[in-house]
């Protein structure tokens, strides 16, 4: 996996959210046993613009190691695959792989056979694959399907604890948020030994609208586009998606780690977004902590359950979550690049610069 580049990253360029520490890479790999890999896949004559970002709570085998997982649905226009059975059962038996609308049947299929192919498994008759999407279509000639089961399986098997790519990269290479090209994005967070000492690392699939607000400042109004502005036709519809993962070590149980999954939402409407009618946005939290996780295989009559922690220290983990998605979302528009679709339409950046300028005129970024 490639290096998260620093070098327009917002931290690097004197733009800080929030007052926690962040982690040594400030990526959601910084949560231990996290892997992320990606397959990217660009080619201007085809029209394809889109991928698969691939999340991984172990390296061991999810399916008979499960980890804690809670999930917080803010607007269901979404196909998320493998729901139902996370918030029944309140844990996450695969990696999650995220992709565009039109793709998560291939998805689904790679991680059925990644599954089926662990060593261990070999009874397995049964998998609960979990897939999440974002709309890439302005971008990427969607109806195409251009991502096959392989490309998933390749996001799965370069999967590694590495820095992240951010922008248009992945499952981010054709998204669209606040009209500008955004991507993924990704930023982690370690609260003090006072609040536990555990970490929280947050990746987003930043594919959303609304109106663009960064440290405060509505940069989106200064550079043209909100919601229900008609006359701005690129920017008239506050539609789109957003996929939030959060990551964390600290031994929570799926109740709290829902809650905590909330607080995302949190970060999200931080950086503008409105979760409007057509947007598919949901954030999904899981824990890595060996001590709460399930095994499949258990003599029956097993009790489980191990010390998690308590609702009144959960405030700090909150706050981490806030600040990470909140980062990610705006690293993944600082990452991404002009793409242009079949038609040749240019999808542009954020203009960088002249967000810069805006919140050295606010006073709100350091020297």
């Amino acid at each position: 996996m490639s290096d998260t580049s620093s070098a327009r990253r917002p931290r690097s360029l004197g733009i800080t959210f929030g007052v926690l520490p962040v982690g040594e890479k400030n990526t959601i790999t910084d949560v231990p046993g996290v892997l992320v890999g990606q397959t990217t896949l660009h080619d201007d004559a085809l029209g394809m613009h889109t991928g698969v970002t691939a999340i991984l709570p172990h390296g061991g085998n999810v399916f008979q190691d499960k980890v804690p997982a809670g999930i917080f649905l803010g607007n269901g226009f979404g196909k998320m695959a493998g729901y139902p059975q996370v918030k029944e059962l309140g844990n996450l038996e695969t990696p999650i792989a995220l992709t565009n609308t039109l793709s998560v049947g291939p998805a689904i299929e790679a991680l059925v056979d990644w599954t089926l192919s662990r060593p261990g498994n070999e009874s397995v008759k049964s998998v609960n694959a979990l897939v999440g999407e974002t709309n890439d279509g302005k971008v990427n000639d969607i109806r195409a399907r251009f991502i096959r089961p392989e490309h998933v399986l390749e996001a799965l098997e370069k999967a590694d604890d590495g820095p992240v790519e951010e922008g248009c990269v992945g499952a981010g290479s054709g998204t669209v948020a606040f009209g500008f090209k955004a991507g993924i994005g990704t930023a982690s967070r370690v609260l003090p030994k006072t609040l536990g000492g555990w970490r929280v690392g947050a990746l987003v699939q930043a594919n959303f609208g609304g109106l663009l607000t960064v440290k405060g400042v509505e940069v989106g109004v200064r550079l043209g586009g909100w919601p229900c502005q008609k006359e701005m036709e690129a920017c008239e519809s506050a539609d789109g998606s957003i996929m939030m993962i959060i990551a964390t070590d600290a031994p929570l149980d799926a109740r709290n780690l829902e809650r905590l999954a909330k607080r995302a939402f949190m970060g999200m409407t931080k950086t503008g977004g409105v979760a409007s009618n057509g947007s598919g946005d949901f954030a999904l939290a899981f824990s890595t902590n060996p001590a709460v996780r399930v095994k499949h295989a258990l003599p029956a009559q097993t009790l489980e359950g191990a010390p998690t922690v308590r609702n009144d220290d959960m405030t700090g983990l909150f706050m981490a979550a806030i600040e990470s998605t909140e980062e990610a979302i705006i690293n993944a528009l600082f990452a991404a690049h002009d793409v242009a679709d079949k038609e040749g339409r240019i999808v542009r950046a954020l203009p960088v610069d002249d967000v810069l300028a805006m919140l050295d005129r606010a006073g709100v970024r350091r020297a």
